[in-house]
């Protein structure tokens, strides 16, 4: 496997947590964090955790 593979499993896990995310986020009325920080946080954390495991699983 090469990059491209690896980003591309980052960018599906990357999309999936997003969506995942966004519906739990519009359930709960929550001040805590906004909308934008929450994504904005789980996008980075689940595009890394899909690329580095697409990377390191090889």
């Amino acid at each position: 496997m090469g990059f491209k593979t690896d980003f591309s499993n980052g960018v599906i896990s990357l999309l999936v947590s997003l969506a995942v995310t966004a519906a739990a986020a519009r359930s709960e009325e929550s001040d805590e964090w906004s909308t934008g920080e929450l994504l904005a946080a789980v996008g980075i954390a689940s595009f890394l955790s899909g690329y580095l495991t697409s990377y390191f699983a090889k």
